[in-house]
């Protein structure tokens, strides 16, 4: 073979390579950074000024941390050079902070949201940021603190390539980015709000469901709609029983949609195969009730049928899952396959 020859095989390569690795995530309209200008340290509150506008429509890819502190990082094994500098910086500057611990980043401001429409989310890609996650619990968190009473953290190596994260030997868990907060304003009445429990507004919702390619529906609530981001997990399971999941820093692609004929009082979602509807209570039973009747009434307005057949579709075809129990607002969401309806109705 040729050296000439040689060498073009060898760039079409290179270039096919970087080509696919350039499109990963799909290109955006704008990039949102965080930084201690653009980071919400820990609430989400409608009298929050925006650090991004943009029209409907529009895609933003945002960048996000993890919640813990460098000191904490390094402590449980981290090396200092991978510990992000955007971290170390927003420790270092930011003082306008809590009553929350998230580290989000917004609020993005959508041009034409008011109160009454609904924001749709299009997740149209996430991708890991570094490459570990940590997951940990303290002696007054989790599910069972009775039986947990200390603290610690354990960091887990994550395998971009194959999409695993080395729990521990012999020990594999794929990935499956989300992020576990993302809402908009809460009404301006509330004020500041806690970044820990989820509400109407959504927020720190938890739902390992809202992987690249679904969309969430939050009910808007105040001018802008006021969008935050944050709490990368690249994996959770159902519950979240010891309050964190594998947390980590994504970057996401995310585009926004204001519906003008659409009206929500809590959030929903899809996912190429599903239909989700969701529950928040303090009372998890009564989360899974609000789960069922959500679904119920996304059946009767979308699919046009009686309550009486939405109530018996959703305990035959729908199956019901404890979204997360530790965030002080519990979540359950319900899960309906697309595949029943007759897509030529």
């Amino acid at each position: 073979m040729k050296k000439n020859t040689r060498f073009l095989i060898l760039a079409t390569a290179l270039l096919t390579s970087l080509g696919a690795q350039a499109q990963r995530l799909p290109k955006a309209q704008h990039e949102l950074l965080i930084t201690p200008a653009t980071a919400a340290w820990g609430y989400y509150d409608a009298a929050a000024a925006p650090v991004l506008r943009i029209k409907s429509g529009e895609t933003v890819q945002v960048h996000t941390l993890l919640t813990s502190s460098p000191t904490r990082l390094e402590g449980a094994g981290v090396a200092p050079a991978q510990v992000e500098q955007s971290l170390r910086d927003i420790y270092d500057k930011v003082t306008n902070k809590g009553p929350g611990g998230h580290i989000l980043t917004g609020p993005i401001f959508v041009e034409g949201a008011e109160p009454g429409d609904v924001l749709e989310v299009r997740i149209k890609g996430i991708e890991l940021a570094i490459p570990y996650a940590y997951n940990g619990f303290g002696p007054k968190s989790g599910f069972i603190p009775e039986d947990f009473g200390y603290a610690k953290m354990k960091i887990i190596p994550l395998d971009k390539k194959r999409m695993v994260a080395n729990f521990a030997p012999g020990i594999e868990i794929p990935l499956h980015p989300f992020f576990g907060s993302m809402g908009v304003a809460p009404p301006s009445a509330m004020g500041r709000v806690n970044s820990a429990p989820p509400g109407t507004f959504g927020g720190n919702l938890d739902n390992k469901d809202l992987v690249a390619g679904t969309t969430l529906y939050l009910p808007v609530h105040a001018p802008g709609a006021l969008f935050f981001v944050g709490d990368g997990h690249a994996g959770q399971g159902n519950g979240e029983v010891d309050i964190t999941a594998l947390e980590t820093s994504l970057i996401g692609n995310l585009e926004f949609i204001v519906h003008k004929d659409m009206h929500l009082t809590v959030p929903r979602a899809e996912t190429p195969t599903h239909y989700i509807s969701m529950g928040l209570d303090e009372d998890l039973t009564l989360a899974a009730k609000q789960a069922v009747r959500e679904m119920i009434d996304f059946l009767m307005k979308t699919k046009g049928l009686s309550k009486d057949d939405a109530y018996m579709l959703c305990s035959v075809a729908a199956d019901l899952n404890v979204t997360q129990v530790v965030d002080g607002t519990r979540g359950a969401h319900m899960l309906l396959p697309k595949n029943i309806f007759d897509k030529k109705k």
